[in-house]
């Protein structure tokens, strides 16, 4: 931490790019509370961070040796504009040597923060009862006595409680030690719920999930009192330990070297890949990909998870079933006799072949290592596509996913729980290591190289050569199978030409003897001595129409005698009139 010590006493820069031309940069330095640096040499910087917001102007805020996180703004960047005091000033002023509280011998002093993303204050929290909903960031601080502490900050508002210290985060399952009293970073990755990575300097990282509180039956009919406070617990899901320096093979090669080599570790959140971050420190750097936060997401969706004494065994089944990759890059102390070489500068660009890191170390070597990919998470499904359960699976798609589980299958046997990272070489040309260091060095990597790419290779060999055996059988009894089905098919096809002639046959057959069956039938029908029914229904209308037709000609008949009367009296009166 010598760079932060300097940085508390000359006080906080901050650059910015304003020209690039032929290959010279040129920056604009602001520094941030220099006079007030400047006034107390006995204080130290021990964290900075940017305020998340991007709408206001740009903020920086500062935790320094007094128990103090001060908010500064680029515009007047010598006189904080909030203040958040995480201890009594009281206490705070019965200091002992070189500045240091009481309260900092006994570990109970901030040493880093991390905001997590803008979330609904609580109302209990803002001692409001049918307030207006709140907005503001999670600010946790995190003691070196591995206590975390919570408060909501917002710049733009400051209602109620807003800004008030909560804790500590109770922890859960809970621990002799509160998991290590050597604290140093914290980080809150960007997802709902909150994942805090808490660091310690013996290289443990422990995965916390920030579960909100209840408010009881009882509780929810007082009045709000401030020291019953609903904070939120963490659950530590994952602990992974951190190969902070290189554990060398022993002269057997059964056991290796035991180091007591600790440092503080930075964290880094990793801008192309929410699941995952970098871990920089004296002795390297190393990458962790969380996989299990999809299922995690899923699992607290189902809202079974509040109740912490029923569904504890449900988490602790969850973490178990799939760790972490832990991925360890770079390493700056490959032997104990190196001196500590820490990581001056960190960060992940992306490339056309993935995920880049690129790192600068203590001698100002840029150096660029690829990360992992499988990190990443799923693609979100389309809008167009939707499930139906009711759709019976194909025997094609089971086959798919048979195939899919033995990719997965092959990536677990693949799997390395410990690699090789880039070795960095030493400043000191002089200097030469002793070869028993070298010789274990060489012992330790050639072990890994056997025990987690050689031998992991061969069963993954064998498990392949295993598969592909069986698939050769089943292509030959599906060749079998296709050659005796083009037999049956080509059977069937004749069998199918001569059942067509068949029918053909028996169809003129069929209508000869339907042909033949109407005459029969007309034929005694014609000679029963007695009517059938449309037999007699038949003549009484052909008796209908004799009757008919009689009736007409009757008419007709006396029209026509009409007409020769009339035409006759007609032809008299003419001869009359005439003589």
């Amino acid at each position: 931490m010598e760079d932060m010590d300097c940085i508390g006493v000359l006080g906080t820069i901050i650059n910015e790019v304003i020209l690039v031309c032929n290959s010279v940069l040129y920056f604009s330095t602001i520094p941030i509370a220099e006079r007030f640096f400047t006034s107390s040499t006995s204080l130290t910087l021990k964290h900075a961070a940017w305020y998340p917001c991007e709408t206001l102007e740009p903020h920086i805020v500062l935790l320094t040796s007094d128990n103090t996180i001060r908010f500064y703004s680029l515009k007047v960047p010598q006189t904080p504009i909030k203040v958040i005091a995480l201890s009594d000033t009281e206490e705070e002023t019965l200091t002992i040597k070189k500045g240091r509280a009481y309260t900092a011998s006994l570990g109970e002093t901030a040493v880093a923060f991390d905001f997590g993303p803008l979330v609904p204050v609580p109302k209990n929290i803002l001692g409001q009862r049918g307030s207006e909903e709140v907005l503001a960031y999670p600010l946790y601080i995190l003691y070196e006595n591995g206590e975390t502490f919570l408060t909501y900050i917002s710049l733009l508002q400051s209602t109620g409680n807003l800004g008030k210290l909560l804790g500590p985060l109770p922890m859960h399952p809970a621990a002799e030690d509160n998991y290590g009293y050597d604290a140093c970073a914290v980080l809150c990755l960007p997802c709902v719920p909150n994942i805090l990575v808490i660091a310690t300097e013996s290289g443990m990282l422990y995965h916390c999930v920030v579960l909100d509180g209840e408010e009881d039956d009882e509780q929810s009919e007082k009045s709000w009192d401030p020291r019953s406070d609903l904070i939120p617990s963490l659950y530590v899901f994952e602990c992974v330990e951190l190969e902070l320096a290189l554990k060398l093979a022993s002269g057997d090669e059964e056991e290796p070297l035991e180091s007591d080599f600790s440092c503080p570790i930075k964290l880094h959140r990793d801008p192309k890949c929410p699941s995952r971050y970098h871990c920089t420190h004296e002795a390297g750097v190393h990458s962790v990909g969380l996989t299990w936060i999809s299922k995690l997401h899923k699992f607290l969706g189902s809202g079974e998870w509040r109740d912490y004494e029923e569904d504890k065994d449900s988490l602790q089944e969850l973490g178990a079933e799939q760790k972490c990759f832990v991925e360890h890059i770079l390493c700056t102390k490959p032997l104990p006799c190196r001196q500590p070489a820490p990581i001056r500068g960190f960060w992940i660009v992306s490339d056309i072949l993935g995920p880049t890191m690129i790192c600068i170390t203590n001698t100002y070597e840029c150096i660029t290592r690829p990360l992992l990919s499988t990190v990443h998470p799923a693609s979100p499904p389309l809008l167009c596509t939707r499930e139906d359960k009711d759709v019976a699976i194909s025997p094609l798609r089971i086959l798919a996913e048979s195939q899919h589980s033995f990719e997965k299958h092959i990536q677990s046997i693949l799997q390395r729980s410990s690699a090789n990272p880039l070795l960095l070489k030493s400043a000191d040309k002089d200097t030469a290591p002793p070869p028993e260091e070298c010789l274990q060095l060489l012992s330790r990597a050639t072990q890994v190289f056997r025990e987690e790419y050689i031998l992991k290779q061969d069963l993954a060999k064998e498990e392949i050569q295993q598969r592909v055996k069986l698939l050769w059988g089943q292509k030959k009894k599906q060749l079998e199978d296709l050659n005796y089905c083009r037999e049956e098919r080509k059977s069937l096809r004749e069998m199918a030409e001569r059942l067509a002639d068949k029918y053909e046959e028996a169809k003129e057959k069929q209508e000869d003897i339907m042909n033949r069956m109407k005459k029969v039938l007309r034929s005694f029908h014609s000679q029963l001595p007695v009517l059938s029914d449309s037999e007699k229904d038949m003549r009484k209308e052909l008796q209908t129409i004799h009757d008919q037709l009689q009736h007409l000609s009757n008419a007709i008949r006396q029209v026509r005698d009409r007409i020769i009367s009339l035409t006759l009296n007609d032809s008299a009166d003419r001869l009359q009139s005439f003589q």
